[in-house]
């Protein structure tokens, strides 16, 4: 009697149950949840697209004269033929009526606002333009570097992208180990520079080589 009692509980149960579990598995939150997860796994290899650098290297890229480079300067006063000089290695060229005259480390702007100046009481017409014809430097990468030698760069070039054209840091040197020696008013000069961030991708404010410079990559210690 009692086993008769337990089934008929039973059966009366089951159909209840079932159509609990129904409604359940079919619920809206239930199913907004499988699609969320679906929607997980299809994107789980998906990457979001990094933005573009800021200011990318090209021609707006200011660019400050140097010794090795060779301008032009033209006048206003026909009285005065326009000339074409290579800066020398002291950094000056020599100008009509002014003599000589620093222009290395000037923006070919501000060296063309100095000679308007000083060419102020010399001519009648004191209007100059001063243009860069050729930017070329040859600079000198040595030590551990895949494919050291000497490498002809259009400027504005910079201490890293100089080494990349070398073929990059070999196994046996250090990044953060570079030598840059170059010759300012007739001293030689070294600077110590840590590419270890431009490698990284991280932001850093480049250095730009100049015609003559010797890039060393030093040995790792490691």
């Amino acid at each position: 009697m009692t086993h008769e009692r337990r089934r008929t509980w039973d059966d009366r149960q089951l159909p209840g149950t079932d159509r609990a579990h129904r409604k359940r598995a079919l619920s809206p939150s239930s199913g907004l949840f499988a699609l969320l997860v679906f929607a997980a796994l299809a994107c789980g290899g998906c990457q979001t697209p990094q933005p573009p650098l800021p200011n990318p290297p090209g021609p707006k890229t200011a660019v400050r004269l140097a010794p090795g480079d060779t301008i032009k300067v033209s006048y206003s006063d026909e009285s005065v033929p326009d000339q074409t000089q290579k800066i020398r290695r002291d950094g000056k060229v020599s100008l009509p009526l002014i003599g000589q005259v620093t222009a290395a480390g000037k923006r070919p702007i501000d060296f063309q606002n100095e000679l308007v100046s000083l060419y102020e009481g010399q001519l009648e017409n004191n209007e100059v333009l001063v243009t860069l014809e050729s930017g070329l430097a040859t600079v000198t990468v040595s030590g551990f570097a895949n494919k050291p030698g000497a490498f002809t760069f259009d400027r504005p070039t910079t201490v890293y992208q100089a080494i990349m054209e070398a073929g990059g840091v070999s196994d046996y040197g250090s990044p953060s180990n570079i030598h840059l020696t170059r010759i300012i008013n007739g001293e030689q000069r070294t600077e110590m520079i840590n590419l270890r961030a431009s490698i990284r991708g991280e932001p850093t404010k480049p250095k730009y080589v100049q015609d003559g410079d010797v890039i060393y990559i030093a040995r790792s210690l490691f």
